[in-house]
């Protein structure tokens, strides 16, 4: 008896491991980019000490050149309000730059936090679904081994019946012979 099974098999077992390496495949994606929004928030911190050292290596440029100009003749005590100025705005806009970062970090972290909320959600349905789909698969599965089975069956006996007419024309022949030659 053939087996006409195996590759029925083979090929449903290979469409279930496609399945299942798509849905790792999507969940390693959103992975992916859950990690990348994470890298971004991390890598704020950076930027913003960068921005700030900025700000305050030209503060210090500027404190310099009023520092040249009080050193000219005749310049003592013209600065002290310049002076004054210049470090209350610095100070504005450091506090301002520093405000302005932790809100785009807030919102950054509500956004993940929102999205790995939707993400769950959406994996959580994904799951259900495949696992519908699986199940549907492997019933579907089994009764397409069992129509080929029985299909099968139905070959092997019709190809008996052909064998046993064949051989009971092979007698009709054999006897029809006979019967010329006497």
């Amino acid at each position: 008896m053939v087996d006409y099974t195996t590759p029925i098999k083979t090929a449903f077992e290979l469409q279930r491991k496609t399945i299942e390496q798509s849905q790792r495949a999507m969940e390693n994606g959103l992975e992916f980019q859950r990690e990348m929004a994470s890298a971004t928030i991390d890598t704020l911190d950076v930027q913003e000490t960068s921005q700030r050292q900025a700000v305050e290596f030209l503060q210090q440029n500027l404190h310099q050149t009023l520092d040249a100009v009080e050193g000219m003749p005749g310049a003592v005590g013209m600065t002290d309000g310049i002076r004054t100025t210049v470090d209350e705005q610095y100070q504005e806009l450091l506090e301002a730059h520093a405000e302005a970062f932790d809100t785009v970090e807030d919102e950054l972290h509500d956004g993940i936090d929102t999205y790995d909320e939707m993400t769950e959600e959406y994996l959580e349905t994904l799951n259900e679904q495949l696992d519908m789909l699986l199940e549907a698969h492997e019933e579907f599965e089994g009764q397409s081994i069992e129509a080929t089975e029985q299909v099968s069956e139905q070959v092997e006996d019709l190809q008996e019946q052909v064998e046993d007419v064949q051989a009971q024309i092979q007698d009709v022949s054999e006897q029809a012979a006979d019967a010329i030659e006497a």
